[in-house]
């Protein structure tokens, strides 16, 4: 019962991601990054208070307990009633026909192509590692230094919400200093924090694991922003892929690492998923895609102010 209700959320989570993706870059105007990152630290933050809600309220309450947390999900359907007529009357869900190409000339189709698949492959590291974190740390932490459950899911929170925190300077620091260099930085930067993580001691830990949350987490909104510049009018197709591609990684990658710390120990995880931002050398190889700000605001869809067009 429980595969089951959780595969519903899945399924719900699959259909919301790609058209919310293209509805807030369509309300950006022109800041891309920054509607991205924005939108996604919606769910960091969620995902965050999770660990406290579990904590605070399951932990106390019992199983039973997650059910109230259903009206959550009513009271944003709610709102999303009212978003939706906006987004319809806006012209947004066409404007995908209307747009011509912006990439650069530079930029072929077989280079296209090999940038989506470095970007696969960053995802691939960046997801991992973070399920690694996501799914194990309390574990870690308790078989480590022996905290209390509760004191291990707060700092599961501090994590989780640094996180949210990277993913919302992300994007704006992507549509400021160029998204090719935020990846780079942020995957491949944050290697030296990773292999020194599992021989931290707690007080360490908990610096090293900020870093790690905030420095990984800025890339996403970028490398979704990245790939929508690399194939424009595809913009929804782009934050299905991506989505889909991060979301699947993270679930397979729970499974697996758990099997893999059943085999060996949790220490042994760390250690491994520790050399995993490696993989971030590739985004040297990543074209130079970024357009300036005007150029963006000549591409994206003239949407109408909220407020009229949902009258």
């Amino acid at each position: 019962m429980v595969l089951a209700a959780t595969s519903l959320v899945g399924l719900g989570s699959s259909v919301f991601h790609p058209e919310s993706s293209r509805m807030a870059r369509a309300a950006s105007g022109g800041r891309h990054g920054f509607a991205q990152s924005f939108f996604q630290v919606g769910g960091n933050f969620g995902s965050a208070l999770g660990p406290l809600l579990a904590a605070f309220i399951v932990l106390r309450f019992g199983q039973s307990s997650i059910a109230w947390f259903s009206l959550a999900a009513l009271v944003a359907m709610a709102f999303l009633v009212r978003v939706g007529s906006w987004y319809k009357g806006s012209g947004a869900m066409h404007a995908a026909r209307r747009v011509s190409s912006s990439r650069h000339d530079a930029v072929s189709s077989r280079q296209v192509v090999t940038a989506l698949l470095i970007l696969l492959a960053l995802l691939f590291s960046k997801f991992i590692y973070l399920a690694s974190l996501g799914s194990y740390y309390t574990f870690y932490l308790i078989s480590r230094f022996q905290l209390s459950v509760q004191s291990a899911q707060i700092h599961l929170f501090v994590f989780l919400g640094a996180v949210a925190a990277g993913t919302i300077i992300g994007g704006p620091v992507g549509d400021r200093i160029g998204r090719r260099q935020v990846i780079l930085a942020s995957i491949l930067g944050v290697l030296p924090f990773t292999l020194a993580l599992p021989y931290a001691n707690l007080f360490w830990t908990r610096i090293l694991t900020v870093i790690i949350g905030m420095v990984l987490a800025s890339a996403f909104s970028v490398i979704v922003v990245y790939a929508q510049e690399l194939m424009p009018g595809r913009v929804g197709m782009i934050a299905g892929l991506f989505f889909g591609v991060a979301f699947g990684i993270s679930g397979i990658a729970a499974a697996a690492l758990g099997a893999l710390a059943d085999r060996t120990d949790i220490f042994f995880v760390y250690r491994i998923c520790s050399f995993l931002p490696a993989i971030g050398v590739l985004a040297l190889w990543l074209p130079r895609v970024d357009v300036t700000p005007h150029h963006q605001e000549q591409v994206s869809p003239v949407v109408p102010e909220l407020e009229p067009a949902a009258e």
